[in-house]
């Protein structure tokens, strides 16, 4: 777990506030390493309500519980498999969302109506203090604050605090406090593992991809990690239409990226191009070029019109994103995916010139 310096985080006044609100059956925003969550007491029907108000969110789309390191993970879960005691050794506190059975006492109103339940222990500093300030407030001190990624539905996750602010300024301007805890590490959301049905011979099932792979998990578990089957429980971010920029995106060829790059038919407002493979040698002079690692031959300049970003198929997609310079009026970094195949080549540029609240017809164009 890493300290931050006093000026990106949370006070321990700020931090108490939070988990008051939380206590008083209110929302509160907080930061994780993977994105910043939308927190509610998740023993409270009427204030996890809130938060599927606040998001738009389908209420039987399950949420995320999330405990501080000394929570007793029994208290929430009717079971907790061998499996699961092994991979909390090796990942927790971290990116890594459990899905196990449902303790009785405990609403199905975090689990989407379901018998299973969401459960993972954060990193961050910033969410481990203010989960163990909100536990120490319960009369039983067992806590545990449903948060799910603090965006509209839908929508691309924050992964700063002034992201969260500009998501829900009305909840902001009505007292909802949002914790500063930086750039959030990891810039995607956990990964999911379905532990619930191990006793039925199904799983472990990964049900959503993240920062931590199926072959980490298989090194730890020693066996297979399988894809979701047609029973496996509904699990946050895994709907079809999830995580959806509002930025217009382009597929675009080797030849495009050319005449990009160069200034040639370079659209209007900012431009973020996220390219795999070698930078060309000629690049236009309103072109500011970054490299992630281990890219070598990198060059910056000043620009006001694009930011070309060049990485290689080794580098994962959430550091690209995490390394994106901020654009005005908008949220571009998911044009950072990973490489789509065959061809290295393949480039992916993303216009910003719209606000990220504006509709854009038909924004997936392949170029030939």
């Amino acid at each position: 777990m890493t300290s931050l310096p006093p000026s990106a985080s949370a006070s321990a006044a700020e931090i108490a506030q939070a988990a008051q609100r939380m206590l008083d059956g209110e929302l509160a925003a907080f930061p994780t390493e993977t994105v910043y969550g939308l927190g509610a007491d998740a023993e409270n029907p009427q204030a996890v309500a809130k938060i599927y108000a606040a998001k738009g969110r389908p209420s039987n789309h399950p949420v995320i519980v999330h405990i501080a390191p000394q929570g007793d993970l029994s208290y929430w879960a009717a079971e907790v498999p061998q499996e699961a005691r092994l991979l909390i050794d090796a990942f927790w506190p971290g990116p890594l969302t459990l899905i196990l059975k449902r303790a009785p006492h405990i609403v199905d109103t975090v689990s989407g109506g379901q018998d299973s339940i969401g459960i993972r222990c954060p990193s961050h500093p910033v969410a481990q203090a203010l989960l163990a300030a909100f536990a120490a407030g319960k009369p039983n001190g067992q806590g545990g604050v449903a948060a799910p990624s603090a965006n509209k539905f839908g929508q691309v996750s924050p992964t700063r605090a002034e992201h969260v602010r500009s998501e829900f300024p009305e909840e902001v301007a009505a007292g909802m406090p949002v914790l500063e805890g930086g750039a959030s590490d990891v810039g995607i959301e956990s990964t999911i593992l379905d532990l619930s049905r191990l006793d039925r011979g199904a799983g472990p099932v990964l049900l959503r991809p993240g920062h931590i792979s199926a072959a980490q998990i298989e090194a730890v578990l020693g066996v297979q990690v399988f894809a979701p089957d047609a029973a496996a429980p509904r699990a946050s971010g895994t709907l079809k239409a999830h995580y959806a920029p509002r930025t217009a995106l382009e597929l675009a060829s080797d030849a495009r990226l050319r005449d990009v790059v160069q200034g040639q038919g370079l659209p209007e407002g900012k431009v973020v191009v996220v390219a795999y493979g070698d930078r060309p040698d000629a690049l236009d002079g309103r072109v500011q070029c970054r490299a992630c690692p281990p890219i070598r031959r990198a060059m910056r300049r000043r620009s006001t019109g694009c930011c070309a970003t060049w990485t290689s198929r080794a580098t994962p997609a959430s550091l690209c994103r995490r390394r994106l310079p901020p654009m005005t009026g908008t949220r571009s970094t998911t044009a950072s995916a990973a490489p789509p195949p065959p061809s290295r080549w393949t480039r992916r540029i993303c216009e910003a010139r719209a606000s990220r609240r504006q509709e854009l017809p038909d924004p997936l164009h392949r170029l030939p």
